[in-house]
């Protein structure tokens, strides 16, 4: 099959000899979501392709990795799994006021979980291996840098150094969870051991205030340990729509969570009873396990980008332009190494528009606008578009709120105090609808269909003028009539009721 190549930024047809000349057109430095998606496309297109990977283990490092990456092996996938197994905790009990008589003492087996959760990251890294076989993109295992503008080194396992030349280089090395830089650091654990305790800890101390940290907590609680959250903020999930972060806090809290707002760790010390932290405000917790979620940074150390010229930020980032290339015009960069949207599906993406870009004739630029994304703590929060904080910002005309809180169902048999919270941000003038967020039981799944309402341009109007599915929580979305409050333009300060 002839292809199309893109040279010094235009396609064009190449001869025999550029064909010929390197001994790959593409190689792929991490198979990761980003890494492996573009290496297959550019593979489906036609590319001679090439990628490699660090050898297989839950637990990453500099040298320690898996074909599948962080999502499949120590992220999204195993993450989920584990709130999967959480939430049984809660519907166990609601389940009583259903008429299940379910015994006073239930016990939960933490190993059996986590052997089911190793299964299920081998089976993915077994097929996502296939995939790329079946593809015909050649995978060597080993640690791959860059040693010219065409040229990748890739050390194997034994020590051995493969050279290899390539019209194109990705780099999609993702990234890797952060330690905070406090005395005792070596006492606290990164979301990559917690995926994989060997013991369920009793009492556990979470800091941080973004997504990994509410989900842990949601994880550890919803199996019946004790834990502390500790965050800088007044709430967690900062930049979210405030709104809904009030609405998570209170759940967190209704589910048993202690919350330490404002409040960082000062230090840890090892004593007989655990891990004694000690907080900025002179507290003192003990617990078996600390969890220090507080940011993830750019795989790039070991990747000889400043010799090759490749620039990065302060954070170690790689630097590309809207179509994911770098300075160098032959090294290209996706995924989480670019610091740029992390999430999956957005990585997916980015490698994606570089395949039919670069090999399959068809220019692209990644996308960034109403991407949605999900916060899997229990109850899960779900969002797309912009927040309320971030439409005002914009300052381009009054917008127009509305918000529905009720009590699902589900809980009304139960008895469970937990609402679900939905809501609308609208563009006054146009009706656009700008953004949607909504905090309970199933809001991903909704938030999907929404997602695509919002990529097509829909109004308010549309929104009403949809029947609803009876009964349901999603029929909210679409019977939201009165507004909740107008916010102008010039507003800095917008409400929240709750």
């Amino acid at each position: 099959m002839a292809r199309k190549m893109l040279n010094d930024g235009e396609l064009s047809q190449p001869n025999q000899e550029e064909q010929t000349h390197f001994d790959f057109d593409l190689f792929v430095i991490g198979a990761g979501s980003g890494g492996v998606r573009a290496a297959r496309f550019s593979a489906n297109f036609g590319a001679k392709v090439g990628i490699c990977e660090l050898p297989f283990h839950p637990i990453s490092s500099e040298v320690i990795g898996g074909v599948g990456g962080t999502c499949v092996i120590r992220g999204c996938v195993p993450k989920k799994i584990l709130v999967y197994g959480a939430s049984f905790g809660g519907e166990l009990e609601d389940a009583r006021s259903y008429g299940w008589e379910v015994h006073e003492k239930i016990d939960f087996d933490w190993k059996k979980l986590l052997q089911k959760k190793t299964d299920e990251i081998l089976r993915l890294n077994g097929i996502y291996k296939r995939l790329l076989s079946n593809a015909g993109v050649k995978l060597y295992e080993g640690e791959g840098k860059i040693v010219g503008p065409n040229e990748v080194e890739v050390t194997q396992l034994d020590g051995t150094k493969l050279s290899y030349s390539a019209k194109y280089i990705l780099i999609a090395t993702g990234s890797r969870a952060q330690r905070a830089p406090i005395p005792g650091q070596e006492l606290a654990i990164t979301s990559d051991e917690a995926l994989s305790l060997e013991e369920l800890p009793k009492r556990a101390v979470v800091l941080g205030g973004g997504y990994i940290a509410v989900e842990f907590a949601s994880i550890w609680r919803g199996m019946g340990s004790t834990v502390d959250l500790l965050f800088r903020k007044e709430l967690p999930l900062r930049g979210f729509d405030d709104e809904m972060r009030a609405v998570v806090a209170r759940n967190l809290e209704g589910r048993g969570i202690n919350l330490h707002p404002r409040t960082t760790i000062k230090e840890l010390i090892k004593s007989e009873e655990g891990v004694k932290v000690i907080t900025d405000h002179g507290e003192e917790i003990v617990a078996d396990v600390v969890l220090f979620a507080t940011g993830r940074a750019p795989n790039t150390k070991r990747l000889n980008l400043k010799a090759v010229g490749v620039e990065v930020d302060q954070t170690g980032a790689v630097k590309v332009d809207e179509n994911s290339r770098t300075n160098v015009p032959s090294i290209w960069a996706v995924g989480d190494v670019t610091n740029r949207m992390n999430l999956t599906p957005v990585a997916l993406m980015e490698g994606m528009c570089f395949a039919k870009t670069v090999f399959g004739g068809q220019p692209c630029k990644p996308d960034y606008r109403d991407v949605p994304c999900a916060v899997f703590c229990i109850p899960p929060l779900s969002v797309v578009g912009l927040s309320e904080e971030q439409a005002i910002e914009q300052g381009k005309g009054d917008i127009l709120v509305f918000t529905s809180s009720f009590n699902p169902m589900r809980n009304t048999i139960s008895g469970r105090q937990e609402k679900t919270v939905m809501k609308l941000v609208v563009d006054a003038e146009t009706e656009k609808v700008l953004g949607a967020s909504m905090c309970g039981p199933e809001a991903p799944e909704i938030m999907q269909g929404i997602a695509v309402a919002l990529k097509c341009g829909a109004t308010k109007a549309q929104f009403d003028s949809t029947v609803g599915i009876h009964p349901s929580s999603a029929e909210e979305f679409v019977t939201m009539r009165s507004v909740t409050r107008r916010v102008a333009a010039a507003s800095s300060n917008p409400k929240t009721n709750l």
